[in-house]
C-alpha cells in the first residue's frame, strides 16, 4: 500500500543563511535546533533523503520548508520564496515518483505571496502550500492576508498550518522560570507551538474565514494540534460566534488531520471521531520525528484502520484532496 508523508520538511543553504543574517535565533529558539544531524537531514533533498524514506517504509514525501520559513523576512523574501520552490522543484523532477512539493511563501508581503501560491500550483505542480503561524504581529485571519486565502480557495490548493514559536511576550508569560533548555523546549516542541497552531485554526474559523471562502481546505499536524481534543469546548462558542455555520461543521468540512510522527492509535481514533476517516492524512514530520526500522510502515499496519480507511489514510485522502489542485 502507497504510503504518502505529506508534512515531511526540508530546508535550503541560502534560508538559514538568512535566519542566521537576521539574527532570527535571538527571537526564535527554534532556529537553533536546526543544526548537526537535524540539519543535514533537511538540507539534503537527494539519494541519502530517499534512503531513509525506504528504511522508514515511506513511498513519498511532500516536501515543506521547514519552520519558522520565511515569516520573519521582509521584501527580499519574495526572490528567496521563488528560488527555494524552484530548489524543491528541481528535487522533484530528479525524483519524480518520491517527491511532490508544497509552496514556500514570502507572506510578509501578501499580494506578492498570492502570485508564487500561483506559480507554484499552475506552474510547478506544487499540492497546496505551508504556513507558519503569526507573521509579526499579525496572525493570520488578519485581513492583510485575505489574498492569500482566496487564491488557495481558488487553486483548490489546502494549506498546512505549521506550529511555530510563540511570541516572546507569550513565552515570557506562560513558558519560562526554568533553565533556559527547558524553557525553549517547553515553548517549542513540548507544547507552546502546538497551542500556537491550534490557535491559528480556530481564529480562522472565529474570524469567518471559512464563511468567506466554505471550499478551502485546512490541515493540522500532530492529530489536530490540541484543537480536537477540546472540541466539546469549541462548540460552546456557537452560542456567541455569529457564525453561518456551528464550529462543528467547520471541523468536518475545511479541516483535515496529519499524524506528523505521533504515532498513537488513540488519538487516530480520537481525530476519526471528529472529523471523519476520510480527513485523516500520514506524515511523520520528517526529519525531526523520524524513527529507522520501518517505523512509519509498522504504525499504518497496526493503526487500527481496515480497507477503504486504511488507505485512505495511508495514501488516497491525499490523493483525492489535491486532485483538483490548480483545476
Amino acid at each position: 500500500m502507497q504510503l504518502i508523508g505529506i508534512e515531511e520538511h526540508m530546508l535550503t543553504p541560502e534560508v538559514r543563511d538568512a535566519w542566521d543574517g537576521a539574527g532570527l535565533a535571538a527571537v526564535d529558539p527554534c532556529v537553533a535546533i536546526h543544526s548537526g544531524e537535524i540539519e543535514r537531514r533537511l538540507l539534503d533533498m537527494a539519494q541519502a533523503r530517499v534512503s531513509l524514506m525506504d528504511e522508514a517504509g515511506v513511498d513519498v514525501q511532500v516536501l515543506s520548508l521547514t519552520t519558522p520559513a520565511l515569516h520573519h523576512m521582509g521584501p527580499e523574501s519574495v526572490e528567496m520564496a521563488r528560488r527555494t520552490n524552484d530548489a524543491v522543484a528541481a528535487a522533484i523532477a530528479r525524483h519524480p515518483d518520491r517527491f511532490q512539493g508544497l509552496a514556500t511563501l514570502p507572506i510578509s508581503m501578501p499580494d506578492e505571496a498570492a502570485l508564487e501560491l500561483e506559480r507554484c500550483v499552475r506552474t510547478l505542480g506544487f499540492k497546496g502550500t505551508m504556513l507558519c503561524g503569526r507573521v509579526g504581529t499579525r496572525s493570520l485571519d488578519h485581513p492583510d492576508f485575505r489574498p492569500v486565502f482566496e487564491s488557495a480557495e481558488g487553486l483548490n490548493a489546502p494549506i498546512l498550518l505549521h506550529p511555530r514559536t510563540p511570541d516572546a511576550a507569550v513565552r515570557t508569560a506562560y513558558y519560562s522560570g526554568f533553565t533556559p533548555e527547558i524553557d525553549a523546549a517547553f515553548s517549542m516542541y513540548g507544547l507552546g507551538w502546538h497551542y500556537d497552531a491550534g490557535i491559528q485554526f480556530v481564529r480562522l474559523v472565529l474570524a469567518g474565514v471559512l464563511d468567506r471562502l466554505p471550499k478551502l481546505q485546512l490541515i493540522l499536524g500532530h492529530w489536530g494540534e490540541v484543537v480536537l481534543f477540546y472540541a466539546e469546548r469549541l462548540k460552546a462558542m456557537d452560542r456567541v460566534s455569529g457564525l453561518d455555520q456551528p464550529i462543528e461543521t467547520y471541523l468536518r468540512r475545511n479541516l483535515y488531520v496529519t499524524a506528523s510522527g505521533m504515532f498513537v492509535p488513540d488519538y487516530l481514533q480520537r481525530a476519526a471521531a471528529i472529523v471523519g476517516t476520510d480527513r485523516l492524512l500520514f506524515s511523520t514530520d520528517f526529519p525531526y520525528q523520524y524513527r529507522p526500522g520501518g517505523d512509519a510502515r509498522r504504525f499504518l499496519d497496526e493503526c487500527g484502520l481496515d480497507g477503504a480507511a486504511k488507505a485512505g489514510f495511508a495514501h488516497r485522502n491525499w490523493l483525492q484532496l489535491t486532485s483538483g489542485c490548480g483545476i
